[in-house]
């Protein structure tokens, strides 16, 4: 690994352990929406063993999304773990059958769902400024 590999490897460790928990959904849901669309285009090449890579790990992200949910304290996640849950079968059909269409037909799903998130997240902001900052 190169030096300049090796330093965004370790920033990029860092931004996650140092992460709120709403950003590290919107991360997760940017490299989502990222994946998703390198799948398409190495479907479009055809580039399988790509398209292959990066659609599991959209599985893996749709699992830790999923798993991340606490129903506990959000019931209405409940909509929410069954959009996850149908995410990853069109994931795995997509993969199964190498169709692009099916990974784009996710990705018009999840795009709207990534926006909405770094909303949310924005909106958090203000109210985690030390108190100070509003004196």
């Amino acid at each position: 690994m190169t030096y300049a590999a090796a330093a965004r490897a370790r920033y990029a460790q860092e931004s996650v352990g140092t992460a709120s928990p709403a950003r590290l959904v919107t991360m997760l849901y940017d490299r989502l929406v990222r994946d998703l669309g390198a799948a398409e285009l190495a479907l479009a090449v055809p580039d399988l063993e790509a398209a292959h890579h990066q659609l599991v790990h959209a599985q893996d992200i749709v699992g830790e999304l999923a798993n991340g949910l606490d129903l506990s304290l959000w019931p209405e996640g409940e909509g929410l773990a069954q959009l996850y849950a149908w995410l990853l079968q069109r994931l795995t059909a997509a993969n199964l059958r190498k169709d692009a269409a099916i990974v784009a037909e996710c990705r018009d799903i999840v795009e709207p769902l990534r926006d909405a998130w770094h909303e949310a997240a924005a909106a958090q902001v203000p109210s985690a400024l030390p108190q100070a900052a509003h004196a």
